[in-house]
């Protein structure tokens, strides 16, 4: 009985190590999903695919893209974690083993963005209580489903969901899974706000294994770039940005299909805007699946 067991403890664990995957590696990000938004950035107004509320919406309108250039809040202010892996930038993953157990302590991720590093912690530490510092990357922890390894984090600074404006907030939770297949890396993001979104916001991107890629150094000066007393922040008053209505002139869209909300991101939300009338020429990112094709015409 005893021999019996010896295999049957090996198959076990042979088992058990082959459920887990290591991401570690260059990874360069595709964007073949939502390239205009996360290349050239979102058009102001575009609130599409995006179930926020009220006050989301309202924060959104109020937004000034010259905002980026405010020296003492906005210049050198990065993406919090959930927003960088949708954002510019590559990706380096790498593991920490306790030399001791050989067991996993956690992954580490470094964005080329800012140069923003992560933890995500893998030994079963819980998260910490809700008064913690909240910062740009957040607190991440991770857990094995099979071979998908499934992130939850917590602990995030209000930061953007969309950057022209859409807000998310500190409270957010942020669960994330990334899958690999092969040489692509799948990883599909939930956030849950109570403050900005009625529902949850899915989201996906991929990744492709670049084994040459070489980040270098992001690096953020501080630098005035307009003529403007100091402590000014753009803004428009409700009511007044006169910019809303562009993207959806653009593309041919019924105005109130650009503001968002849960309703709008279900089929049925079709049958009550009457017939599609696209624009007769394309003039606006008619092409845009990399860096280097992404035009305006």
């Amino acid at each position: 009985m005893a021999k019996l067991r010896i295999p049957i403890l090996a198959a076990a664990l042979v088992a058990r190590a082959f459920a887990q995957v290591d991401f570690s590696g260059e990874w360069s990000p595709l964007y073949h999903e939502d390239a205009p938004e996360r290349l050239p950035g979102p058009e102001l107004g575009d609130y599409t695919e995006l179930p926020i509320n009220a006050a989301a919406r309202m924060r959104a309108d109020s937004w000034d893209a010259d905002r980026i250039s405010v020296v003492e809040q906005y210049q050198c202010r990065p993406h919090g974690s959930d927003y960088s892996m949708r954002g510019l930038g590559n990706l380096r993953v790498w593991r920490e083993i306790d030399q001791t157990t050989q067991k996993l302590i956690a992954f580490h991720t470094h964005m080329l963005a800012w140069d923003s590093e992560r933890v995500i912690y893998m030994d079963g530490r819980p998260h910490p209580p809700d008064y913690a510092a909240h910062t740009w990357q957040g607190f991440s922890t991770g857990a094995w489903d099979g071979n998908m390894l499934t992130i939850t984090t917590t602990h995030l600074k209000e930061n953007y969901i969309r950057r022209n404006g859409v807000p998310r907030s500190e409270q957010a939770i942020v669960t994330e899974h990334w899958t690999r297949h092969g040489d692509y890396l799948t990883v599909t993001t939930v956030i849950e706000d109570p403050v900005f979104l009625t529902e949850p916001l899915v989201r996906s991107d991929n990744w492709f294994v670049d084994p040459g890629q070489h980040i270098g150094i992001f690096g953020c000066e501080y630098a005035a770039e307009l003529p403007r007393p100091e402590g000014t922040v753009p803004h428009h008053l409700p009511g007044t940005n006169p910019f809303l209505k562009e993207f959806a002139g653009w593309y041919g869209l019924p105005y109130e299909a650009t503001r968002g909300g849960a309703e709008t991101l279900y089929p049925e939300y079709r049958s009550k805007l009457g017939e599609y009338k696209p624009p007769e020429k394309c003039e606006r990112y008619c092409t845009c699946t990399t860096l280097f094709n992404c035009n305006l015409r």
